[in-house]
């Protein structure tokens, strides 16, 4: 690991917030089979992504969605219609923010998030305000591990990456970072992230 790391890069789902994918659906009451039905049709497809980068309007999406198995129509189209709850903040999100600062990192997230989410969760993104800034995939029409978003990132932080250490929940994001020259770690947990990041030393 490279030491005098200065920038802090931050995924935020499943690393800053829980994805609670199985508890939203389950909030709608629906069997385990619907559930599997669900999460298969949409958010595990691969059309997801090009929401992510904000390619595809929420009714195009949802579409494409409903075509993947449209004996689920109805359920889709209700929990398509707000992402209310799909995300709760981490205990530790505010106070891992605000401890990399103190401790004189510049702290930036990048993440794929699609537009809709980041708007109907925002509460649960207040924290968000804590950091320097950072990228969402639906803003510039990239996602990860697409190379032009980590390129992006460094062109418009004006970034060192040997100076920077990226946490994300997926392998396939952190060989992309390794591979555009920055330092990156696969998030297995907070306390994990804290013992790598403190022992790296700015």
């Amino acid at each position: 690991m490279a030491k005098k790391i200065k920038t802090i890069i931050l995924d935020i789902g499943n690393v800053l917030v829980d994805f609670r994918w199985k508890a939203f659906i389950e909030s709608f009451g629906y069997n385990e089979e619907i559930q599997k039905k669900v999460a298969a049709a949409s958010v595990l497809n691969k059309d997801w992504n090009e929401y992510d980068r904000g390619v595809l309007t929420d009714e195009e999406i949802l579409s494409l969605f409903v075509q993947n198995d449209p004996s689920i129509e109805e359920q889709l189209r209700i929990i398509f219609r707000s992402f209310d709850g799909l995300l709760k903040c981490f205990d530790y999100t505010e106070s891992f923010i605000r401890e990399l600062k103190e401790k004189g990192y510049r702290v930036l997230y990048l993440s794929n998030f699609s537009d809709k989410a980041y708007k109907e969760c925002g509460k649960e993104l207040d924290f968000l305000k804590l950091t320097d800034g950072g990228i969402l995939s639906y803003r510039c029409k990239l996602i990860k591990p697409d190379p032009a978003i980590y390129e992006l990132l460094k062109n418009m932080y004006s970034l060192n990456p040997a100076e920077c250490l990226f946490f994300d929940d997926t392998e396939i994001n952190i060989l992309a970072a390794r591979e555009a020259g920055y330092n990156a770690e696969v998030f297995t947990g907070y306390e994990n992230a804290k013992r790598i990041i403190f022992e790296c030393g700015i």
